[in-house]
């Protein structure tokens, strides 16, 4: 798995119609920022600065935070009415609070929400409302401001393999000026090497360098895109063939145990609850295959869990959840292992989604499954036809069978071909064995299935340059 750059966004808060409880002025209130990471324990991140007698604040101190698509990054905004000078918030007014995660904010850009008593019980008075900014590289920031100062030095080298490249020279330019080159009337520039020029009297330059092309390309982050209106629609893919096992014995991987859970719940709940906050209306399609369904009791390889074909789509990931539940007792466990009819599903939508020539739709397809695939040959077609449109594919292995043929579905050893010999022009599937994370901390599946998606995005949207419907990047 590649290493992932960490992406800081800064977090802009401001505050509506607060609640006043000074007498004889109004209040003077503070933001602070509380991360939670265990599940249960909050602890303060940073806090703003004290705004003096306003009820609609706007702070000038933003949060700046390591963002992680991968994982659910839970914050709490605290709102307090200070009036006096300990960093002790117990002896100051509490004025509201608002808990959201990060992937909540930046799907959104900026989010306004009413600010709510303790434990997010009961709604207070007022609202808040935070705008997330991304970070960019300090790179492309010098560059920005290199280009408004119009004075931007380029430098050249001669390329020597063992890196010890040998200066020719350097001149000044400016942006609008490279930008008015062509082929008919390039841009000239003398190429001067101070340290020869000042050695030799004679000297007048290292050579002379002809622009005869300047192009401005935008390039775009994973956050340009979400931020810019791109949405993620997240499809499950359900193995219900009979190598798991009877549902009813505590030995099968569809048992739900006492505590309510099994692996196939854990993977749908660990990726679920990632990628649902980037899909807006959290209506997620979900499908079982190798079961014989009622009424006929057929063998079907791509069947809605809801028993709907019109309608497939369960509201949340609990709405997932309850759809497994209630389908597995109302079908027959059988075979055999097909994955292709399931992807090509899912790539009809991405297909279209592609006509819109624009950034605005990507889909996840998370398949869930415990042996070895029947259709190889049909599967392989299936993924590097979808590797031409948005689409990435995440497979979790559960239980102890052999996924050698998993391994090779993931083309991290080289590129995987069709049985014509296509290549896949992206990597796009993932593949992890559930077993290698069952003593791992609960973030720890999605973490891996998911790190390489917000790449697999920027590049299929890249590769066809296609812009985000509401291109933050080039604001």
């Amino acid at each position: 798995m590649a290493a992932q750059c960490v992406t800081k966004v800064e977090l802009t808060i401001s505050c509506n119609n607060l609640l006043d409880k000074d007498v004889g002025s109004k209040s003077d209130p503070l933001c602070v920022l509380l991360h939670n990471t265990s599940g249960q324990q909050w602890y303060e991140v940073d806090r703003t600065e004290r705004v003096k007698n306003s009820l609609n604040p706007k702070f000038a101190k933003r949060f700046l935070i390591d963002y992680y698509f991968e994982l659910v990054q839970k914050f709490k905004f605290g709102i307090y009415d200070i009036d006096n000078k300990t960093i002790d918030l117990s002896d100051d007014d509490f004025l509201g609070e608002f808990e959201c995660t990060l992937g909540q904010i930046v799907s959104s850009k900026t989010l306004t929400r009413p600010l709510m008593l303790k434990n997010g019980k009961p709604a207070g008075k007022g609202s808040i409302t935070i705008t997330a900014e991304e970070v960019k590289d300090n790179r492309v920031v010098l560059f920005e401001i290199e280009a408004r100062k119009l004075d931007n030095k380029v430098v050249c080298y001669d390329y020597d393999n063992d890196g010890s490249h040998d200066l020719i020279g350097s001149f000044l330019t400016t942006m609008s000026k490279l930008k008015e080159a062509s082929r008919s009337s390039p841009a000239e520039f003398e190429c001067i090497n101070e340290k020869k020029r000042q050695k030799k009297k004679s000297y007048k330059n290292s050579g002379v360098v002809s622009v005869k092309h300047c192009e401005i390309i935008v390039e775009c982050t994973f956050l340009d895109y979400i931020m810019g209106g791109c949405q993620l629609n997240f499809t499950v893919g359900i193995d219900f063939t009979g190598s798991n096992g009877d549902p009813r014995s505590p030995d099968s991987l569809h048992f739900i145990s006492p505590n309510g859970v099994n692996e196939y719940l854990t993977a749908i709940w660990s990726v679920g609850m990632v990628i649902q906050d980037y899909d807006a209306d959290k209506m997620f399609p979900a499908f079982g295959f190798g079961a014989q369904i009622p009424p006929s009791f057929q063998v079907s390889h791509e069947f809605p869990l809801n028993f709907n074909p019109s309608n497939p789509f369960c509201t949340g990931i609990q709405g997932i959840i309850d759809a497994y539940r209630a389908c597995l007792p109302q079908i027959k466990l059988y075979g055999p292992t097909n994955f292709s009819p399931i992807i090509n599903h899912v790539a009809k939508f991405a297909g279209a989604a592609a006509q819109q020539q624009t950034a605005s739709q990507y889909f996840v397809l998370l398949i869930i499954t415990d042996g070895v695939i029947t259709d190889l040959d049909a599967t392989r077609s299936a993924i590097v036809n979808a590797a031409k449109l948005p689409m990435s594919i995440i497979i979790v292995g559960v239980g102890g069978a052999d996924f050698s043929a998993m391994e090779f579905l993931d083309g991290d050893n080289g590129s995987l071909r069709s049985p014509t010999g296509e290549p896949a022009i992206r990597d796009i599937v993932q593949f992890v064995p559930f077993r290698q994370f069952q003593s791992a901390p609960k973030e720890a599946l999605s973490q891996c299935v998911l790190a390489e998606v917000p790449q697999q995005v920027v590049n299929y949207f890249s590769t066809y340059k296609l812009q985000p419907p509401k291109n933050p990047a080039t604001k």
